[in-house]
């Protein structure tokens, strides 16, 4: 018989004692037979659940009106595992991914589940406890635990202080709050390589040189960030989601220099949800699992291929463990450029308009029923201006947007919690039956996991919980067009797949039609018929073209961005090739940038 070991975890942020009746204490039944399985805290003003005497019954867990305990089941030999422990009822992490000199290791996996924990870990900001949260261990104690495994010399090193960390955080819009001044200032302080005005040029920085960093677009931010640590010397190079804010091209050369690094012989790890960037800049990937905020496990290193893959199946065979209900698939064969769709949604113009120094023309098109329109550029070239056209939040200067009488419903770029009410009082204002007709419940509420976040009001919500209920916002409303701009953003990989999947259902359940700005080229490949693709000089002009089919939109715009795309055999997601490789020289030959068709293979 598995022996079982309870991780118990009460959530700060949901859990509020003052509103309620102590129902996780009061129901408890060993604390009615006389044990204290949980107990009120006073001076932590919360509950106390004691790991060893709880049974996981779980009634605690439904009694609880704010949703803020979870009780989870683990085999007791996993918690020889456990590398650090937050605190009592507090996250745990299982293993650590192991860094190997000269080679890229990527972090794949939801968020919550540890990868920030072990990145930090690995960047020594956090020493790790070994679950012994109360009377941490040594530094001694903790080489010992690591013993036989490449971790055991690097925190050797640590230990000894002879290990430098040059550490770019997730969150890079909080750097101007402690960072001040000019950006080319900034940079000439810490360029310790030599190397500014080569990662300058690499990351496109050199007209924002003059800017202060408080005045920085996102984008801007992420790769000032990423440049700040990449001309500092080092022997650990960490990344935690480089490619967020930024645009296709903007990721590759990212990408690429962060590659580069590799030539030093350094260590460099990287936490990433974009799974082409990911599947292009490492060696190695370390899957992370587990309940997010209860508990993270780190699986073995794969090779990159190889890891992806069985992240996508969601089964890991050497540990024998399914982590996914269901593997993802990707077509391999996309929508041809005419349209099999027959019945026609909207149509639009050509158009033009101008806003201040910015010019935008829109090629004429249409959209039928049943059809999703992705819309990909580069930054600042008039992606979201299209998008408020067809939403008539602008007016062009010629032409003329969509047929009349269309119900639209929109979901911008940049979302504000302008609302204290309760994501159930903003979902059942928009839609009164969001929260009891099943087919909304089953296809829109549970896989976008909005259920815990029901009770919670809108303005205490992060990015990412606040993107989902937008997204849940603009497809509960009845319309005849969606349109979502960077849905993605602020997503984990998970939470992009289950967008995928509830857009896709949505349009064609109802025959209904949606535009999807995105920069997630797999997410593209999951979700769109046809592509607008745009093309110009960004802040200066941008042009739209007509929707193509998927695969002549993706060559139109991968040419303009200089790289090439081959299928996966097994699970045919898009993996990007290597530049300068035998098959990218190759299909850049043939004008094959997406990938070769089986008819030009064969000829």
């Amino acid at each position: 018989m598995t022996l079982l070991a309870r991780v118990a975890v009460v959530d700060r942020e949901f859990c509020k004692p003052n509103e309620c009746l102590k129902e996780c204490v009061r129901f408890c039944p060993l604390v009615r037979s006389g044990k204290e399985a949980i107990k009120f805290d006073e001076e932590a003003n919360r509950p106390l659940i004691s790991e060893d005497i709880c049974t996981g019954c779980g009634i605690c867990v439904k009694k609880c009106p704010f949703k803020a305990l979870t009780i989870v089941n683990l085999p007791d030999e996993l918690e020889e595992r456990c590398v650090h422990r937050y605190g009592a009822n507090m996250f745990k992490l299982y293993g650590l991914p192991i860094p190997k000199k000269g080679l890229v290791v990527g972090l794949i996996g939801p968020n919550g589940v540890g990868k920030s924990t072990a990145l930090r870990i690995l960047a020594g900001e956090i020493k790790p406890n070994l679950g012994d949260y109360e009377d941490p261990p040594s530094w001694s104690e903790i080489i010992r635990f690591f013993r036989g495994s490449e971790l055991q010399p690097y925190f050797q090193r640590f230990s000894e202080g002879k290990v430098k960390v040059a550490f770019k955080p997730q969150y890079v819009d909080k750097i101007p709050q402690v960072v001040k001044g000019k950006v080319g200032d900034l940079l000439n302080k810490i360029d310790e390589k030599g190397k500014l005005n080569e990662v300058v040029e690499a990351l496109d920085l050199k007209a924002i040189l003059d800017r202060d960093i408080r005045v920085l677009s996102g984008g801007e931010l992420q790769r000032v960030a990423i440049a700040a640590v990449t001309i500092r010397k080092a022997d650990v190079y960490i990344f935690d989601e480089p490619s967020s804010y930024l645009d296709v091209k903007q990721r590759i050369k990212v990408a690429q220099l962060i590659r580069s690094l590799v030539r030093e012989d350094k260590y460099v790890l990287v936490a990433e949800h974009d799974l082409a960037v990911l599947d292009y800049l490492s060696d190695q990937v370390c899957i992370f699992y587990g309940k997010p905020g209860v508990y993270g496990i780190v699986s073995n290193p794969h090779g990159v291929r190889v890891g992806i893959n069985l992240y996508l199946d969601g089964y890991l065979p050497d540990e024998n463990l399914r982590f996914r209900e269901k593997p993802v698939y990707f077509r391999l064969a996309p929508h041809s450029s005419v349209s099999i769709k027959e019945k026609r949604a909207a149509s639009w113009s050509d158009m033009r308009v101008k806003l201040g120094s910015f010019e935008l023309e829109v090629a004429s098109g249409e959209v039928h029923r049943g059809e999703i329109v992705g819309i990909l550029g580069p930054n600042g070239i008039g992606k979201t201006t299209f998008v408020k056209l067809l939403a008539g939040l602008l007016e062009p200067d010629e032409g003329y947007t969509l047929t009349p009488g269309l119900k639209i419903s929109y979901k911008p770029q940049y979302i504000a919690p302008l609302t204290s009410q309760t994501v159930r009082e903003v979902l059942t204002k928009i839609n009164q039956h969001a929260l009891t007709e099943q087919w909304i419940l089953a296809e829109v509420i549970k896989p976008l996991g909005l259920e815990p976040l029901l009770d919670r009001p809108v303005d205490t919500l992060s990015g990412g919980e606040l993107q989902r209920v937008a997204i849940a916002s603009c497809l509960l409303r009845e319309a005849d067009l969606y349109l979502l701009d960077e849905p993605s953003a602020h997503l984990d990989i998970e939470q992009r797949l289950a967008v995928a999947h509830v857009l896709n259902r949505i349009v064609e359940e109802k025959e209904v039609a949606a535009f999807v700005v995105e920069h997630d080229l797999i997410m593209l490949d999951l979700l769109a018929d046809t592509l607008v693709v745009f093309s110009g000089s960004p802040g200066v002009t941008g042009r739209a073209s007509s929707p193509l089919g998927l695969r002549e939109g993706m060559n139109k715009f991968l040419k303009e961005v200089g790289i090439t795309f081959r299928r996966d055999p097994n699970t045919g997601r898009p993996r990007v090739n290597k530049e300068g490789s035998w098959l990218d020289r190759y299909q850049k030959e043939l004008g094959e940038y997406f990938y070769i068709s089986a008819e030009i293979e064969a000829k």
